[in-house]
């Protein structure tokens, strides 16, 4: 059994320990003892003006100075409620839907399943080699799809900063037990989990918070009033006027 080996050296410095003048960061190293680091005169200074010093990482020949927005100290009262469909994220501000079309992230993922499906092929019969192969396109397909991802997240923020998004917390291994064999592939090419978590990770930049909700009947319930009906689905309960309330 190989000894554990150090591959990185770095340190994270907490916010109790750093006191922020201006544009330098003074960091305690020990009791009475202090570096600092300053942007003042950097490519980036005018970039990161306005906003807040997040925890530096200090390694053994550099040293990473994170920004952000300033945190939100409340919850935003604005609401955005998404939900999640094969094609569509439908979202619900409080006085309109607002459709967002995943249909190119969704053909992205289908066009890499079927190059997966001939790579598979190959590896069965070049052993090692096509292993390689499979690995090489694998890593290409996830870093794809995380780009696309981290896109839509950003321009979906930049549209609607300051708010509480509402997401469905959905599972997809119950969701492959009652569905068919063409269902189950078609819920297999979604990303719904990497864009809520995406959107989790980055809206505190923006000043907004994400709640995580139960799916159950959401589809089904209307959006103004909470009432849920039996027969009208989430393309009945979509429109201007509620089924209930009449408006």
């Amino acid at each position: 059994m190989r000894k554990p080996r150090l591959k990185k050296v770095y340190v994270r410095d907490k916010s109790t320990l750093r006191k922020v003048e201006g544009e330098t960061v003074r960091i305690t190293v020990k009791p009475h003892q202090y570096i600092t680091f300053s942007w003042s005169h950097t490519w980036f200074s005018r970039r990161v003006k306005g906003l807040e010093l997040g925890e530096p990482v200090i390694k053994e020949d550099k040293v990473h100075l994170p920004f952000r927005h300033r945190l939100p100290r409340f919850t935003p009262l604005d609401f955005l409620a998404v939900d999640s469909n094969l094609y569509t994220l439908d979202a619900y501000d409080g006085e309109k839907f607002v459709t967002f079309f995943m249909r190119e992230l969704y053909s992205l993922k289908f066009g890499m399943e079927l190059k997966r499906g001939r790579i598979k092929s190959f590896a069965s019969k070049h052993g090692r080699k096509g292993g390689k192969l499979m690995g090489k396109y694998s890593h290409r397909e996830r870093d794809r799809v995380l780009d696309y991802v981290h896109k839509f997240v950003n321009k979906l923020l930049e549209l609607y900063p300051v708010k509480t998004f509402a997401v469905e917390k959905l599972d997809k291994q119950s969701m492959f037990q009652d569905a068919d064999d063409k269902l189950s592939k078609e819920i297999s090419r979604t990303v719904w989990r990497s864009i809520h978590r995406v959107l989790k990770y980055k809206a505190p930049l923006y000043g907004s918070l994400v709640k995580e909700v139960n799916p159950h009947l959401t589809s089904k319930s209307c959006p103004r009033c909470g009432r849920v009906s039996r027969k009208v689905g989430l393309s009945g309960v979509r429109g201007v006027v509620s089924p209930w309330t009449g408006n």
